[in-house]
């Protein structure tokens, strides 16, 4: 399926790491939480932060409810802890800001390990690869596949405002006509109704993307401008949850439950919802 969820350890890596993390987290959790506990109250809700407009990953029906890649991990990952769960809404461009104002203890949604939000987070170990591709209307071919081709004053380019993809559009297409869009769960009916031209984002969110619409291609989703990291974010005060994390990540990794996934939003059996 190309540029997506394969991470930087490999399967056996994964397993020795979730082996080791696991008995790790053991002793410590067995410190931190009284052994009695049986139910966690509503106070000790595992908080997990989410943009929710970024599917495969993570999205919400505006309701408060969510689904996703992320989401599901999310899920499986409380349950292991034995705490409820509550999402809290926040936005890429806030990010920076409210992570530790919301008081969230993860966040999740498609999240690229970058330096700058290791300022503010601690992050966990990769769970997989992405890459930024070309989105555009079907009837304009190959117009837009390479940088060199966007990066034109005549080309119209559009991107989610506060993320990684405005960050590449402002980096690599300064000559093309920007558009920063207020959020990303409406910015492909621009390109579908020709107020764009293209938009570059993650490789895995255009293949789930084009299924909703099919005047829209991604180009070379295989072959992304660039390669990088997703992780989920941990906040910086709590080593037991980020060592609990970790060791259930690479168990989900080593088992193939993460690909397996991904396989259901974007595999060739997926379906557009």
């Amino acid at each position: 399926m190309g540029a997506r969820r394969t991470g930087r350890l490999g399967a056996g890596w994964q397993g020795r790491l979730g082996v080791v993390l696991l008995a790790g987290w053991t002793v410590l959790a067995a410190q931190a939480v009284p052994a009695a506990a049986q139910e966690p109250a509503p106070a000790n809700a595992l908080r997990v932060c989410t943009p929710g407009d970024y599917p495969p990953y993570s999205v919400t029906d505006g309701a408060g409810a969510y689904r996703g890649v992320d989401i599901d991990l999310a899920r499986g990952f409380a349950d292991v802890l034995r705490r409820p769960l509550v999402f809290v809404p926040l936005t890429w461009a806030g990010l920076k800001t409210d992570f530790a104002a919301l008081h969230c203890d993860i966040a999740v949604g498609g999240i690229s390990d970058q330096p700058a939000r290791r300022a503010f987070a601690d992050f966990s170990i990769v769970y997989g690869t992405d890459g930024k591709t070309p989105i555009t209307r079907r009837e304009s071919g190959t117009d837009y596949a390479t940088i060199e081709q966007i990066n034109r004053p005549e080309v119209r380019v559009i991107a989610n405002r506060g993320g990684t993809n405005e960050e590449f559009a402002r980096k690599n297409f300064p000559a093309a006509q920007l558009t920063v869009w207020p959020e990303n769960l409406t910015i492909f009916d621009e390109i579908e109704q020709g107020r764009a031209d293209v938009f570059v984002t993650d490789a895995v969110e255009g293949r789930y993307r084009v299924r909703q619409h099919p005047d829209l291609q991604v180009l070379h989703p295989d072959k992304p401008f660039d390669s990088f990291a997703k992780v989920l974010l941990v906040r910086k005060d709590d080593p037991v949850l980020a060592t609990a994390l970790n060791a259930w990540l690479a168990t989900q990794l080593a088992t193939g439950a993460v690909d397996r996934l991904f396989e259901q939003w974007i595999g060739p059996t997926a379906s557009a919802n």
